[in-house]
């Protein structure tokens, strides 16, 4: 069993929350929009994690993220980006990349806007965790954990809190 953490869009800020929601996962997922390395090295030494960076992110994280990844927990395949978009408003370069690597988890950022659904064409769980930073519309800050037991897909989860309660690093 695989306890996994999902964010996106903390625009150089960890919140608190983070480290409560998260304490028992085992891998964090950041779709990108990050940052600041310090961002991503405070969650690296908090938890194993895996980031693509975003739109906003600079260069500075060439070396550490892409732009796209590909994991695989107990036999699941992830695919995650920072600009996906939902079904029938994909990017139109991720449509060949479905056809061919066939996830059966999508995760994306970008929108701010959380989003978990099933996409029935390509058959796999979409999840876009919201945005967890103070910077944008949203009003609320979001995670996402779940998790993946023997291949399966289960105990999805989502906290919600104020975004400005997001303390800056």
């Amino acid at each position: 069993m695989t306890r996994v953490g999902v964010m996106s869009d903390s625009h150089g800020v960890l919140p608190q929350q983070v480290y409560t929601f998260f304490k028992d996962v085992d891998i964090i997922l950041h779709a990108g929009d990050i940052g600041s390395t310090e961002v991503l090295k405070e969650l690296k030494n908090f938890k194993k994690t895996v980031a693509v960076y975003g739109n906003c992110d600079d260069r500075y994280m060439a070396d550490d993220v892409k732009s796209l990844v590909k994991v695989e927990i107990e036999g699941v395949k992830i695919l995650m980006t920072h600009i996906g978009g939902y079904p029938k408003r994909y990017e139109k370069n991720l449509i060949p990349i479905f056809k061919e690597e066939k996830p059966q988890i999508f995760v994306c950022g970008h929108s701010h806007i959380l989003k978990v659904l099933y996409d029935k064409e390509f058959n796999f769980l979409l999840i876009n965790p919201g945005a967890c930073g103070r910077q944008g519309f949203h009003q609320v800050g979001t995670l996402v954990r779940f998790v993946i037991d023997s291949g399966n897909i289960k105990d999805l989860d989502v906290l919600d809190f104020d975004k400005f309660s997001a303390s800056a690093l």
